[in-house]
């Protein structure tokens, strides 16, 4: 398997933390967006929509789209859960985690490392919602350990990818003790060091 992606890409580091945890082995493929390499005719052919992270099997076909590639790899293991109910609210925060929190989040994050753009420059709407995004979360993990139940899914792995560098869009967590809490302890159940 290839993983075409790019590591300062959250959506991207989904997938290799999944792959890590379940020791499926795989080549990861550098695609630098910010060169545009994923506008090339070559990658053009592996995904039309010209986004990282995409998976090549050894038989030829792709997929695309972090949590749905995600979904593929982890099944069958402790990342999804056996009940039926469980695993529909794992799929609830993956969905919610694309359309309420990444375009938030993410996107700040990414203005701020990557445009450079100072905090004091962002849309005070993707403000306000990446910290309704955060407090959802607050809420969530003040009652159970991870996201659903008890044990890490793979609402976890996609959530943290961009949860735990917030800092980096702007977000300040002090007032998010039980999203500090999580963090620390998701990061440790994948094998990740602590984000700086």
């Amino acid at each position: 398997m290839k993983i075409y992606g790019d590591t300062n890409s959250g959506n991207c580091l989904k997938v290799k933390w999944v792959c890590d945890r379940l020791a499926l082995p795989y080549s990861w493929i550098g695609v630098d967006t910010l060169k545009r390499e994923t506008r090339t005719t070559q990658f053009l052919k592996l995904n039309s929509a010209g986004q990282v992270p995409t998976v090549e099997f050894d038989d030829g076909r792709t997929l695309a789209e972090s949590n749905a590639i995600i979904r593929y790899l982890a099944r069958g293991s402790d990342l999804i859960p056996a009940d039926a109910f469980a695993a529909a609210k794992m799929d609830e925060w993956l969905f919610w985690e694309q359309y309420s929190h990444e375009p938030y989040v993410a996107v700040c994050r990414f203005q701020m490392v990557f445009l450079g753009k100072p905090a004091s420059d962002l849309d005070p709407d993707k403000i306000k919602r990446g910290y309704a995004a955060l407090a959802r979360m607050e809420h969530q993990l003040a009652a159970t350990r991870f996201l659903v139940c008890d044990a890490i899914s793979l609402a976890d792995v996609s959530l943290l990818a961009y949860t735990r560098l917030a800092h980096e869009g702007g977000f300040h967590l002090d007032g998010y003790a039980a999203v500090r809490r999580w963090i620390g302890e998701a990061e440790q159940s994948l094998g990740l060091p602590p984000a700086r």
